[in-house]
C-alpha cells in the first residue's frame, strides 16, 4: 500500500496490484460467485463471470470513494455480465437444481434456494441483494439502475411468487 497525494492535494491510498487483487478476491469473491450463480444457474458460467469482473477491475483500475462504492461497483459489473452471459446462453442447458444443495449452508435453506432459483431473473437479483447481501432499496436501485419504486415492486412480487409456490407445495403435501 502506498500513500500518495492526488492532483487536488488530497491524500489517497494506492494498493499495489498483487496485494490489491488478493484483497479484492478475498473480500468479494464468494459474494460475487453467489450472486452470479443465482442469476446464471450454472457454476462454470458463474466462475467465468466473476473472473471477468476481476479482469475488468484490473484493466479499468477505477478509483472508489469508499468501501461501499467499491462493493457496489463489483456487484454492478458482475450482475451486468451475468445478464449478458444469460442472454448469450439462453439455449444452453442450465445447472441441475439438485446440484445447488452444495452451495446451501444447511438443508433448511435448500428449499428456499430451490424456489429462489426458479424465479425470473429480475426478482432473483433484488431478493438476493436485499435479503442475502443486506442492501437497502435505494442502494439496489442505484446498483441495477432502476427506480426505488421498481425495486420495491420487484421485492413485493418476488415474495408473492415465493409465497404462492410454498402454498401450492404445502397444499399438496410436497
Amino acid at each position: 500500500m502506498l500513500e500518495v497525494k492526488g492532483v487536488d492535494g488530497v491524500q489517497q491510498t494506492v494498493w499495489s496490484t498483487e496485494q490489491d487483487i488478493e484483497r479484492i478476491v478475498d473480500t468479494y469473491g464468494n459474494m460475487l460467485f453467489r450472486i452470479c450463480l443465482v442469476i446464471l444457474c450454472n457454476e462454470k458460467d458463474a466462475e467465468d463471470v466473476v473472473q471477468d469482473t476481476f479482469i475488468t477491475y484490473l484493466n479499468k483500475s477505477p478509483i472508489f470513494n469508499d468501501a461501499e462504492h467499491e462493493k457496489a461497483w463489483f456487484i454492478t459489473v458482475a450482475t451486468n455480465r451475468s445478464r449478458n452471459k444469460r442472454r448469450y446462453n439462453i439455449l444452453r442447458k442450465h445447472m441441475d437444481i439438485s446440484d445447488l444443495q452444495l452451495y446451501s449452508m444447511d438443508d433448511a435453506n435448500y428449499d428456499l434456494l430451490d424456489q429462489l432459483m426458479r424465479l425470473p431473473t429480475k426478482y432473483k437479483i433484488v431478493l438476493l441483494l436485499h435479503y442475502v447481501e443486506g442492501y437497502k432499496v435505494g442502494e439496489i436501485s442505484k446498483i441495477i439502475t432502476i427506480t426505488p419504486s421498481a425495486v420495491k415492486k420487484r421485492l413485493q412480487r418476488g415474495r408473492e411468487l415465493l409465497r404462492e409456490t410454498y402454498r401450492k407445495e404445502n397444499e399438496y403435501g410436497f
